[in-house]
């Protein structure tokens, strides 16, 4: 692959987007929170232990960018709610990589609590590049092609 080739494919990469849209750790600690059931700037502020004015920020933009919603609490219609959007909930197998990514090679050691399969009681699996069969790939099994040169099966 040439220079010029190069250039094209990381200029047309959706990855500078998506960290502008997440890619801050406040906000990928506020999603954790979501994703293990928290709703309110109240228990965020809490749990995180994050200045208020940076946690309004932070969920400010994780709902322009549409990952989040506010919607008003059922329970108390005066508090306000996030609840992850289709598009945020997607972003499940990004934390869950990142976090083993970390157990491995920055903290070393095992998280707690564990995600877990709900019905088999076992924890996930590593998170994996898969090829369209299933087979986990690595690195050296993969390369960048331009989208017009794919196989039609």
């Amino acid at each position: 692959m040439h220079n010029d080739d190069h250039k094209a494919l990381l200029t047309e990469c959706a990855l500078p987007a998506a960290l502008e849209a997440v890619g801050e750790r406040w906000s990928f600690l506020i999603l954790r929170g979501v994703f293990n059931g928290l709703h309110h700037f109240e228990e965020f502020q809490s749990t995180l232990g994050i200045a208020r004015n940076i946690l309004s920020n932070r969920l400010g933009r994780l709902v322009e960018n549409e990952i989040l919603e506010r919607e008003p609490d059922p329970a108390d219609r005066r508090k306000v709610a996030y609840r992850l959007t289709p598009k945020g909930r997607e972003l499940l197998p990004v934390l869950i990589a990142l976090r083993q990514w970390g157990e491995r090679w920055v903290s070393g050691v095992p998280s707690n609590p564990v995600l877990v399969d709900r019905d088999s009681r076992r924890p996930v699996a590593q998170i994996a590049v898969r090829a369209a069969d299933g087979r986990s790939l690595s690195l050296s099994e993969l390369e960048w092609m331009d989208r017009s040169e794919l196989r039609a099966d």
